[in-house]
């Protein structure tokens, strides 16, 4: 692994699917471990509910951001075991809680207990002020904005997610975003898509839990980072300790700039990315927004191996 700089990527909710984190499970001592630590962490097991499902219980919120938490956490733990030590790291939404354990700004119970919490209020959020969000393919970031400005005059309607390669999420009440769908449609989008979601995440409408995260955040330990862990809301590194704790509690209400962090992170001298925890989402994202950047991913037993050898 000489002269390589790697960067660390954590993905969010979405990410999710019945079967994640067994092989790991299965094949490392390690990854038992993380586990074992999270079922006791948590008084439920964890593990047996990643593993088996059934799938609407893993698929909500509270459970959810959890699962894939822990996932990630033990396939990142065993290529740190390998020497693998990234120079930055990043993670979409929930995985940016999970970027702050890998920089050493939060413990893993800490991070654990938050995010379960974290989905809870996101779900009690969406429950007190309804609201939905939708994917809109195939226009400019500046023409979305435009779109959720004219949209608000029926409501809150903002940019949620600006994921790259033209896609973007938009979030907020209803008839808002039913009304920005349409807009979307009229200025030529690709495709406009309704998401099956219990609130409008990174929307105004998420204050009611950010009120709670704040306590939560409050009542925790919280270091400064020992590498650069890209913020969501601003695309820009943070490690101080007060600004961790504010960016996290920004991120609930607004954008997630994942596109603009991955041009951060492409202009810094990082030679690989590595994915980690279920799915491809965040690889394949990076593939639109920068070819030329390398990405590789853990999630199971062979995605490890041939990682490990490709860094090695």
């Amino acid at each position: 692994m000489q002269n390589m700089q790697v960067g660390f990527l954590f993905p969010g909710q979405g990410s999710q699917y019945v079967g994640m984190g067994k092989d790991l499970y299965n094949n490392f001592k390690k990854a038992r471990e993380i586990y074992e630590e999270a079922n006791d962490i948590l008084g439920f097991d964890l593990a047996k509910l990643s593993f088996e499902g059934p799938a609407d219980e893993l698929t909500k919120t509270l459970n959810t951001q959890p699962a894939i938490l822990v996932h990630s956490v033990a396939a990142m733990k065993l290529l740190q075991l390998e020497g693998v030590m990234p120079v930055v790291a990043a993670g979409h939404s929930l995985g940016e809680f999970t970027a702050h354990v890998c920089a050493g700004s939060m413990r893993f119970a800490d991070a654990l207990s938050t995010v379960r919490l974290r989905g809870e209020l996101m779900y009690e959020s969406g429950v007190k002020q309804p609201g939905t969000m939708a994917a809109v393919i195939g226009l400019e970031n500046a023409v979305v904005d435009d779109m959720c400005r004219q949209a608000s005059a029926k409501g809150i309607c903002q940019a949620a997610n600006y994921n790259g390669g033209g896609q973007i999420v938009i979030s907020g009440e209803v008839d808002a975003v039913q009304y920005g769908m349409e807009l979307a449609k009229q200025a030529g989008a690709a495709k406009v898509v309704q998401l099956q979601v219990s609130g409008a995440f990174h929307s105004k409408l998420m204050e009611y839990a950010s009120a709670g995260l704040t306590a939560k955040l409050e009542s925790i330990e919280i270091q400064d980072a020992q590498i650069p862990v890209i913020a969501n809301v601003s695309a820009q590194p943070v490690q101080k300790a007060a600004d961790i704790r504010q960016t996290l509690i920004d991120q609930l209400s607004n954008a997630v700039r994942w596109e603009q962090s991955m041009k951060y992170i492409a202009s810094m001298p990082v030679t690989t990315l590595v994915e980690l925890g279920p799915g491809k989402v965040l690889k394949g994202l990076m593939r639109r927004i920068d070819r030329r950047v390398k990405v590789l991913n853990v999630e199971d037993g062979r995605s490890f191996e041939q990682t490990f050898h490709t860094l090695f």
